[in-house]
């Protein structure tokens, strides 16, 4: 008798241990899903600034100019769990991004301006620290749809209703494509 109950209590703990593996998993996944909205916040934030900047320059450029300050709000509005859509949002926010910068490398005036080379340099950082807090995040929810995959993790995750989450990727292939150098 004292040993089935000794095995029950052991089943008990593990599966405690495992549901708070599990919830601690999670915790890092809302915690680097937040690490990753702080810089995207940051990058929205230095947009107006930048388009501010630029906009002085390039006065045949409008167009470059709209499709930033569009995608900044529509990335703005896209709720903040959705990582799937925000995904797609940013990306096409950084695209138009680049794009903006490259128009501005034809403006030599510009391209020498103190606010508009401090702009570049912080955006420069930002964009980087949103890799950072890309991988932080898709290395969370491994860890975490890994746990709720395998067993015997999944059992509990199962009964607690636990889900996998989707990783924040790149959705446009070409955007992956290794580029063509040629000399």
């Amino acid at each position: 008798m004292w040993v089935i109950l000794a095995v029950a209590a052991a089943l008990v703990a593990y599966g405690i241990y495992l549901y708070n593996r599990l919830v601690a998993t999670r915790q890092m996944a809302d915690e680097a899903w937040s690490g990753i909205d702080v810089q995207l916040k940051r990058r929205a934030d230095l947009i107006p600034n930048l388009v501010e900047t630029v906009k002085g320059y390039l006065t045949h450029e409008r167009g470059v100019l709209e499709r930033v300050t569009e995608l900044r709000n529509a990335a703005a509005a896209i709720p903040r769990g959705d990582v799937q859509a925000r995904a797609q949002a940013e990306t096409l926010l950084s695209g138009a991004l680049g794009r903006l910068l490259a128009v501005a490398e034809a403006y030599p005036d510009l391209k020498a301006s103190a606010n508009f080379l401090q702009l570049q340099g912080e955006l420069s950082g930002i964009e980087g620290d949103i890799q950072m807090a890309r991988r932080y995040y898709n290395g969370a929810v491994r860890n975490l749809n890994t746990m709720i995959e395998t067993v015997p993790s999944n059992i509990v995750a199962n009964a607690f209703g636990f889900a996998k989450r989707d990783y924040f990727e790149i959705e446009n292939a070409a955007d992956r494509a290794v580029p063509t150098v040629a000399f």
